[in-house]
C-alpha cells in the first residue's frame, strides 16, 4: 500500500453507448443499447437510461427487448470505439510511462511513476485535468478512482460513476470496505459470493472478522489468503505497462444451431483464418490449438493440439482445428464455435511435415494434370468464349447504427431496414438532430461509410478553464437537446393494420406495403407515416417521410 492515492484508474462510462449517443444527436439522452442484434444476440453495453429499465451488459439481447422495446438497438461499431480508445490512452500516456490497459475503455496509471503527483491534492487536480481532457478530446466522459492501491482506485471509480472522482485517502480503507459486498472484491464471483453467504459473510468486513485461518478452511490457502489481505485493504500489485498476451482466440454463435457436418467444418476453417490474422496482427505465433463447441444444449466441449513448435501458418492451424473436430459429436446440433490459440512465442518454428506434404501434394497434383493432358499451372490456355449472363442482383443488408453516406444528402446512419426499404437519418455528431428519409436498400447513391470523428481535432487544454473547449468540440455525450418524441428503436415495427411482429424475426426490418411510404394523408402531430421502416421518426421541422428516387 502506498501513502498518497498515486494510482488511478479510469473507465469510461458506458463506452459503446456513449459513443454512439456523441455520434447520433437524436439519441443524446435517449435509451441506447449496443450488442448483438439477431435472436441470441448479447448486449455489449447499455445507457444510464436504458439502465433504468433494467437493461446492463451481458444480458440477451432478447430480453433487454422486452424490458426496453423503445431503446434504439444498434450493432457495434468497433473502429469507431478503438479509435477513441487510442486518443484516450495517448492522453494517459502523457501522465506516466506506466499505463496497464485492461481494455478499450479502461485502464490503470501509475502518476507517481509519471511524476504527475505524489499527494492528494495533486493526484486529484490530475485527475480532474485528465477527465476534462477526455471530454475535450473526445466528447465523452469517464470516472476516474484515485487510492494508493489498483483494487482500491478500481472501487472508487465505480463509486464516481457516472462522470466523477473519488479519492480514497490512505488509511480509510477499511472504513470504506467494511459495508460493501464481498462481491466487490477481486476474484469473488457468484459460486464463492454464495458459498461465503452460506458461511454467513455477505462484507468485507465479515470477512476482516472471521480471520484468515477460517477463510483458508472454506476457500484454501491461496485464495482464502489472497482474500483476508484484500479484506484489510491491502493490495501490492503494482501496475504493469506490458501485460503479455496469453492466448488469442475468436468464436461466434449462431442464431440457428448448425446441423450439417460440413456446414461446422466450414465453420471451424474460417474461424482459424481469423485466429490467425489477430495472432499476425499482434506479432505472436502459437503452439497450441484449442477448439471449443458448444452444443445445443449448451454443454460446451474443449478440444486441444499441441504442435512440435508455435506457428502462425495458417493452413496448420486450420488442419489442427478440422483434425480436433473429428473427435467431437456435433449431433443434435452446435450453437456456438471458437477456434484459439495458446503458448503464444515471438518466433515461429514452422510444421516442416505439414509444408513437406502441401509441397508433396502439389508436385502430385501438377503431375497428374499433365498426365491427362492439361497444361501445368502458369502455361497458356485456349479458353472459349463463354457469353456474359445477365448479372443477378447483389442484395444489400444494412444494420441498424451503420454509418452510410448518400450522393445528394451526405452522411448518416441506418435507422432501420426491410421490405426492399432502408431508413437513413442524416446528421453528423456535432450537428443538430437530422431528417429521416428512406431509400430503396439498392439506391446507388447511397453507400456505407466509415465513422466521422465524435468531435473536431482539437488540442486538450491544460489550464484550468477549457469550458470552451468543449463547446466547441461540439456537445458532449449526455447532452441535452430539441429531441423528436420518438428515435431509432431497432424494433420491427408493427405491420399496417395487423399485430407486430416477434422482434427475433428480423434485426431492423421494416413492415407494411412498400408503396405506403411516400402515401400522403393526415397524421398524428410527430408520428411517423404508414408503412415507414422500423425504427423511424419525424423531426420536429423536418421533411415529411418519403422515398427518394432510385438511380
Amino acid at each position: 500500500m502506498r501513502s498518497a492515492p498515486t494510482i488511478l484508474h479510469l473507465d469510461m462510462d458506458a463506452f459503446y453507448a456513449a459513443a454512439e449517443q456523441a455520434a447520433k444527436p437524436s439519441l443524446r439522452g435517449k435509451a441506447v443499447v449496443v450488442g448483438g442484434l439477431g435472436p441470441r444476440g448479447v448486449v455489449a453495453t447499455a445507457s444510464y437510461e436504458a439502465r433504468r429499465f433494467g437493461v446492463h451488459s451481458a444480458m440477451p439481447m432478447a430480453q433487454a427487448r422486452r424490458l426496453a422495446p423503445n431503446a434504439a438497438y444498434l450493432v457495434p461499431r468497433f473502429s469507431l470505439y478503438r479509435s477513441v480508445s487510442e486518443h484516450v490512452m495517448e492522453l494517459l500516456g502523457r501522465l506516466s510511462p506506466l499505463v496497464e490497459p485492461l481494455s478499450l475503455d479502461e485502464a490503470f496509471v501509475d502518476l507517481e511513476a509519471g511524476g504527475a503527483a505524489d499527494d492528494s491534492a495533486s493526484a486529484r487536480a490530475t485527475g480532474e485535468r485528465l477527465r476534462a481532457d477526455i471530454r475535450a478530446m473526445t466528447g465523452l466522459t469517464g470516472s476516474v478512482g484515485l487510492a494508493g492501491s489498483k483494487m482500491l482506485a478500481k472501487i472508487a471509480s465505480e463509486q464516481a460513476k457516472p462522470d466523477g472522482l473519488v479519492l480514497i485517502e490512505p488509511g480509510t480503507e477499511r472504513e470504506l470496505l467494511g459495508p460493501l459486498s464481498v462481491r466487490t472484491l477481486p476474484g469473488v464471483g457468484p459460486a464463492t459470493g454464495e458459498h461465503l453467504r452460506r458461511a454467513g459473510m455477505t462484507t468485507v468486513a465479515d470477512l476482516a472478522e472471521a480471520g484468515e485461518d477460517e477463510l483458508v478452511r472454506l476457500l484454501g490457502r491461496a485464495h482464502g489468503t489472497a482474500l483476508f489481505r484484500m479484506a484489510l485493504g491491502h493490495d501490492d500489485r503494482p501496475v504493469v505497462a506490458e501485460r503479455d498476451a496469453k492466448s488469442v482466440s475468436v468464436e461466434d454463435t449462431f442464431d440457428v444451431d448448425l446441423h450439417d457436418r460440413v456446414r461446422v467444418r466450414i465453420e471451424v476453417e474460417r474461424l482459424a483464418e481469423r485466429c490467425v490474422q489477430r495472432l499476425r496482427a499482434g506479432g505472436h505465433s502459437g503452439r497450441t490449438i484449442v477448439l471449443k463447441v458448444r452444443r445445443y444444449d449448451f454443454s460446451t466441449l474443449t478440444r486441444s493440439e499441441t504442435l512440435r513448435g508455435p506457428t502462425d501458418d495458417p493452413a496448420v492451424v486450420r488442419e489442427a482445428a478440422g483434425r480436433l473436430l473429428e473427435s467431437v459429436d456435433t449431433t443434435g446440433g452446435v450453437r456456438l464455435l471458437g477456434v484459439g490459440v495458446t503458448g503464444l512465442a515471438d518466433y515461429t518454428q514452422e510444421d516442416l511435415f505439414a509444408q513437406a506434404a502441401a509441397e508433396e501434394a502439389a508436385a502430385s497434383s501438377a503431375a497428374s494434370s499433365v498426365e491427362a493432358g492439361e497444361p501445368p499451372e502458369g502455361a497458356e490456355r485456349e479458353e472459349a468464349p463463354v457469353e456474359p449472363g445477365p448479372a443477378g442482383p447483389i442484395a444489400r443488408h444494412w444494420s441498424a447504427g451503420q454509418d452510410v453516406r448518400h450522393a445528394v444528402y451526405g452522411a448518416g446512419w441506418v435507422q432501420g431496414s426491410g421490405v426492399g426499404r432502408v431508413t437513413v437519418r442524416f446528421e453528423e455528431p456535432g450537428s443538430a438532430p437530422g431528417r429521416v428519409r428512406t431509400f430503396r436498400v439498392d439506391d446507388e447513391d447511397l453507400q456505407p461509410s466509415d465513422p466521422l470523428p465524435l468531435v473536431p481535432a482539437v488540442s486538450p487544454r491544460t489550464d484550468a478553464s477549457g469550458e470552451e473547449a468543449v463547446a466547441s468540440g461540439g456537445p458532449a455525450a449526455g447532452a441535452e437537446g430539441p429531441l423528436p418524441e420518438t428515435v431509432a428503436s431497432g424494433e420491427p415495427a408493427p405491420r399496417a393494420g395487423g399485430p407486430g411482429r416477434d422482434a427475433a424475426a428480423s434485426d431492423g426490418a421494416a413492415t407494411g406495403p412498400p408503396h405506403a411510404i411516400a402515401r400522403p394523408g393526415p397524421e398524428a402531430p410527430g408520428a411517423p407515416p404508414p408503412g415507414a421502416a422500423e425504427g423511424s421518426a419525424s423531426v420536429p421541422g423536418g421533411d415529411e417521410h418519403r422515398v427518394a428516387p432510385s438511380t
